[in-house]
């Protein structure tokens, strides 16, 4: 490559993880953001996380469009390549989590047009479990951290557990809704959200580990109980 190709390729990949980063910035500010809205009843805070998911939108495409052009252009291999194709689907996944940050938006602005509802605060200790692993997720990509990538399946567990606690505890209050049945559906699809954020935020983990060490684990945790996975790299 002459000197001017390889001024271009450093250019390109630095904008592709500038974007990547400025996507997971936006994502994890939409997640808290729609959380806010609903623990402090905020309905212009939920407007905003709906507005603002096409910044999100717009930049998935982005780091689509510059990958593909990386790939076309200057046929990227070993770790250059694992950093192009990871990029993207980081970026899938951040869109995904934005958008459920929007649908639990959505779901506080409904549930704050009628009383208010003390329990939303049940969904804290959850949320902050899923904003953890999000953030870690973000960690292990930023500063090459496979170990702390792998980890995450251990604390989506916990989180897990969160879930299912909460949804009993949810679902029996929906037994009893006295007329709030649709506030309490929408506590347990914001739950839902939540789970599905950290399912998610293990994929970026996966992707990570993939990106340093060219191994796939994405099914191995899938596949095997606890007792037999494996070790920590």
């Amino acid at each position: 490559m002459s000197q001017h190709i390889f001024r271009d390729y450093d250019n390109a990949i630095q904008h592709l993880q500038e974007d990547l980063l400025t996507m997971a910035t936006l994502t994890r500010q939409n997640l808290e953001q729609a959380m806010q809205a609903l623990l402090r009843g905020d309905t212009d805070l939920a407007n905003t996380v709906i507005a603002a998911d096409s910044d999100v939108d717009e930049l998935e495409r982005k780091v689509d469009q510059i990958g593909m052009e990386i790939l076309v252009r200057f046929h990227p291999v070993a770790t250059d390549l694992r950093l192009i194709i990871t990029s993207m689907k980081i970026s899938t996944n951040l869109e995904r989590i934005s958008d459920h940050a929007v649908g639990i938006a959505k779901r506080a602005r409904k549930i704050n047009q009628g009383q208010p509802m003390q329990e939303v605060q049940w969904l804290e200790p959850l949320y902050a479990q899923a904003y953890a692993l999000l953030r870690d997720a973000m960690d292990s990509y930023t500063n090459h951290d496979s170990v702390l990538g792998q980890a995450l399946h251990e604390k989506d567990r916990e989180l897990d557990r969160l879930h299912k606690q909460l949804t009993r505890s949810l679902s029996s209050q929906l037994e009893l809704a006295n007329g709030r049945s649709a506030a309490w559906l929408h506590l347990i699809f914001i739950a839902r959200s939540l789970e599905r954020i950290g399912d998610l935020s293990v994929n970026i983990g996966e992707e990570t580990v993939f990106l340093e060490s060219a191994i796939n684990i994405r099914h191995e945790y899938r596949k095997q109980p606890p007792e037999n996975q494996p070790p920590s790299p």
